[in-house]
C-alpha cells in the first residue's frame, strides 16, 4: 500500500473533501462522516435523495461498548463484509446528522482491507462509504466500471493503483438490528 495515497486521502478527508476510493467490497465515494457539509456534497454528487441514508466504515476501536453483542459479533466476526443497521445512539460517535435514516438508524461496516483500515486509524473516526455511482446506476466493482462523471465530481479520485489489488466481493450483506434485538437480513 502506498503511503502517499494514504496521505492524500487523509488530507482530503480532513479538509472536508469527497473521495473516490477502494473498499473491501466495491469502489466507493466517501467523506469524513462527522462533517455535515461533506456529507451533503456526497448526496449532491450522487444525485441521491436524502431519504436514502448512507453507511459508515468504522474500526473496532470506534464501536461503542453499548453496541449489542450480536451486532458487534456480526461486524467483527463475519466471514464476508457485513453492514449492520443499528440505532445511531448505540454508536456514541459524533456523526453528521444528515447520515441517519428517518428512524435514527445508520449502517456500519468494519472493513478488512488494508487501505481502509489504515485510513480509519489515521483519521480517528468513521468514513462515509457509498457506491461510486450516480443514484440508480449499477455499482462498480472495478475501477474501470466507474463512470467518468463520478470521477469528475469527487474532490479527490484515487487512481487505480496496483497496491489496491483486492478481491472485491460486490456489495456487502446488510442486516438490521431491530429494537427488540432481532436480526433481519435485508440483503444477502
Amino acid at each position: 500500500m502506498r503511503s502517499d495515497l494514504i496521505e492524500k486521502a487523509l488530507a482530503a478527508l480532513q479538509q472536508g473533501c469527497t473521495l473516490l476510493y477502494p473498499t473491501d467490497t466495491i469502489w466507493g465515494v466517501g467523506c469524513d462522516a462527522c462533517r455535515f457539509e461533506a456529507v451533503e456534497k456526497i448526496y449532491a454528487l450522487k444525485e441521491r435523495d436524502h431519504s436514502k441514508s448512507m453507511l459508515v466504515l468504522a474500526n473496532e476501536d470506534m464501536l461503542s461498548p453499548t453496541i449489542p453483542s450480536t451486532a458487534r459479533e456480526l461486524l467483527l466476526q463475519s466471514q464476508r463484509p457485513t453492514t449492520v443497521i443499528i440505532d445511531h445512539a448505540l454508536l456514541s460517535l459524533p456523526l453528521a446528522e444528515n447520515l441517519f435514516a428517518k428512524d435514527g438508524s445508520i449502517g456500519v461496516r468494519v472493513p478488512r482491507f488494508d487501505f481502509c483500515e489504515t485510513l480509519l486509524a489515521r483519521l480517528g473516526h468513521p468514513i462515509v462509504s457509498t457506491s461510486a455511482n450516480l443514484s440508480g446506476k449499477p455499482s462498480p466493482r472495478f475501477y474501470e466500471e466507474i463512470a467518468q462523471e463520478v470521477k469528475d465530481r469527487v474532490d479527490l479520485a484515487l487512481p487505480n493503483d496496483p497496491s489496491f489489488i483486492h478481491n472485491p466481493t460486490g456489495s456487502s450483506r446488510i442486516v438490521k438490528m431491530e429494537n427488540n434485538g432481532e436480526i433481519v437480513v435485508l440483503r444477502n
